[in-house]
């Protein structure tokens, strides 16, 4: 039978509960123990919850500012669009103009030859030609009107979208300056925070690491490390067995829970970590 594919939950609780001496080539050297990882764990996560905190403050700034910008470039765009349309149907407006230039020749040049027929076969044919110049005098005048009308509908439409970005322009500029200041006022307590951070990666190997931040990005609130509660997850709340609880408590090996994947930690833990 072919071999099942693994979840994404499965392999994150696989990759944590690896034993420590099986990871090779990685940057930490086997000095450092279980129970300094887990420290370096549980104070990585502090710090990044302290992160998402300062980044809260901001709320929906960035996302708005990124809304508009891109609201702003799609407008641009259609305004650029309209602008090559109407390019192109003056182009084509020259074309007709010129062929009506031709025409009114061609017609002038007939008219003189029907001075000088010498029969009836010479005169229909001319007369002939002369009809066929003016018709198509007609649908190069019937083909202006349509391309001027086309212009005239997009001129409009640039004019209204050209309202629109001075007014998006207007709001963006506002919420950047907004933003910008938010994140002047919090720009010294994150960079602190984030010096903390690349500290605390140094005590973490490279496998661990990558499992650490994959966990944190598919939770909601962001918590890869979490304190048992109550003999039960403090992520999840998923029941806790006690020889499993007994094993978090020894420090041997990096526990995750077998429900949401996420690293499990003891008071001691915790309370050397703060």
């Amino acid at each position: 039978m072919a071999k099942q594919k693994k979840s994404d939950k499965e392999e994150e609780v696989e990759a944590v509960n690896q034993p420590e001496n099986v990871v090779e080539n990685e940057e930490v050297g086997s000095d450092i123990s279980v129970e300094e990882k887990l420290i370096a764990l549980c104070k990585l996560q502090i710090t990044c919850s302290k992160i998402d905190k300062v980044r809260v403050i901001r709320g929906e700034l960035p996302l708005e500012v990124r809304d508009l910008e891109d609201e702003y470039l799609k407008i641009q765009t259609r305004i650029e669009n309209f602008a090559e349309f109407i390019k192109e149907n003056q182009a084509f407006i020259t074309e007709r103009q010129d062929a009506i230039k031709k025409s009114t020749a061609q017609i002038a040049k007939y008219k003189e030859q029907l001075n000088n027929v010498r029969n009836n076969r010479e005169f229909d044919a001319l007369t002939k030609e002369v009809e066929y110049e003016e018709l198509d005098i007609q649908l190069s005048e019937k083909k202006i009107r349509e391309f001027t009308a086309k212009i005239d509908d997009k001129q409009a439409e640039i004019e209204h979208l050209r309202t629109n970005l001075d007014t998006i322009k207007q709001e963006l500029e506002s919420k950047k300056a907004e933003l910008d200041s938010i994140i002047a006022e919090t720009k010294k307590e994150e960079t602190e925070l984030m010096a903390k951070v690349k500290a605390y990666e140094k005590n973490i190997d490279s496998r661990m690491l990558g499992s650490f931040y994959k966990i944190r990005k598919n939770m909601r609130n962001g918590l890869a490390v979490v304190k048992v509660d109550r003999n039960a997850c403090g992520g999840c709340f998923s029941k806790i067995s006690p020889q499993r609880q007994l094993d978090i408590r020894m420090h041997k090996k990096i526990i995750a829970c077998e429900f949401c994947g996420r690293i499990l930690i003891d008071d001691e833990i915790m309370r050397l970590s703060e």
